[in-house]
């Protein structure tokens, strides 16, 4: 009985001891799954502060600032031409060179003229001498008609001769006229002083009338030369002032006025030719330079806002606007007046005092809590 009773107690104590400990751990485990289930509760009910970059919606300075490249042009440029036709010997000017008023520049060959003009002196000399002979013959007309000796007839017929006479001289004088000024046209002269921009032609060519000899740019105003768009020029104020600059000297600056915009566009870019009359422009402004010139066109004053704040609902431009009092975001749509890579105008939907996100709008929902990182730009 003694032996047989031994293993039993033993038994028992080892299945009790078993129970107590697995029940401990069983409450162990529930206690350690409900504290981590609370604390996920917790964990989840604890709002989410999100941080965001923002900027104070504020009216900047209404219009665009827009920027054309151009040249310095001479206000008054001419092309100097032959106005006779001929064989060119001589060009005493150059790209570049400096000339007078009265200057002869180019020479044509002038033996042409030469002969043209020997042959209507020529003829001037006839002519005279028929008119005095003319005018003789109705001397003695006239005094036979007085006396009775010759007839009416005749009469009228020495007075026809005698207009006739002096009408032929008068159109040789007229024809010595031209060849003398054809004689003196065969030297071009420089009506202006100026420097020379261009050249149309070299020594020992046989050029027409009005073709272009030299370009000179006569001395006195400069003009900023742009081509600019139409909607730029519907844009613009009425007399707006121009800042020009040169391309590879920002320091070198000139302003002007516009003085004269074509009147029809340009048939491949389809741009309009504009002239700005430079104010007492600075000597590195030299013909030919680039500059770029600079207008703000004529707007109301806009909200001005980065591009980085911009988003979309319902296929529409919107941004994140903050509300400072529950530091919550609500999303809202706005019309954009205009925009480029680095900023955007905002026509209407947001008002001067406001706070917008401007980093971290893509990770936001209406209502959230979010942390400001402080002011962008």
């Amino acid at each position: 009985m003694t032996t047989t009773a031994t293993p039993r107690t033993t038994g028992s104590r080892i299945a009790r001891s078993w129970n107590a400990q697995s029940w401990i751990g069983f409450v162990a485990l529930g206690a350690s799954l409900a504290l981590a289930g609370c604390g996920q509760e917790q964990e989840a009910q604890a709002p989410q502060l999100r941080p965001v970059r923002v900027v104070t919606v504020e009216k900047g300075e209404g219009g665009q600032l827009v920027s054309f490249t151009g040249e310095v042009l001479a206000q008054d440029e001419a092309s100097l031409a032959f106005r006779v036709s001929g064989r060119m010997i001589e060009r005493s000017a150059n790209v570049g060179d400096q000339v007078k008023a009265g200057q002869i520049v180019a020479r044509l060959d002038p033996q042409n003229a030469l002969n043209s003009l020997r042959s209507a002196q020529a003829a001037v000399t006839a002519a005279e001498s028929q008119l005095v002979t003319a005018a003789n013959t109705f001397d003695r007309q006239e005094r036979l008609l007085v006396n009775g000796f010759t007839t009416q007839a005749n009469h009228d017929a020495a007075r026809t001769a005698l207009q006739a006479a002096q009408s032929a001289l008068d159109n040789a004088e007229a024809q010595l006229k031209i060849a003398t000024d054809n004689v003196s046209y065969t030297d071009l002269v420089a009506d202006a002083p100026g420097t020379v921009t261009a050249r149309g032609a070299e020594p020992g060519e046989v050029v027409q009338a009005g073709q272009m000899i030299l370009q000179l740019a006569r001395q006195g105003g400069r003009d900023a030369v742009f081509d600019v768009p139409a909607n730029i020029l519907r844009s613009a104020p009425a007399d707006p002032v121009i800042r020009v600059t040169l391309s590879d000297d920002p320091s070198v600056t000139a302003t002007g006025r516009v003085r004269e915009v074509a009147p029809q566009a340009d048939p491949v870019t389809r741009t309009f030719r504009v002239r700005v009359g430079l104010d007492t422009p600075p000597a590195a402004m030299r013909l030919g330079s680039t500059v770029v010139g600079q207008v703000r066109l004529e707007n109301d004053p806009v909200i001005d806002i980065p591009a980085s704040a911009l988003t979309a609902v319902n296929s529409q431009p919107a941004v994140w606007v903050v509300d400072p009092a529950t530091q919550t975001v609500a999303l809202r749509n706005i019309q954009v007046r205009s925009f480029s890579q680095a900023r955007v105008a905002v026509e209407s939907g947001l008002t001067p005092g406001e706070v917008v996100v401007t980093a971290g709008v893509q990770a936001l929902h209406p209502g959230q809590k979010v942390r400001l990182l402080g002011a962008g730009s």
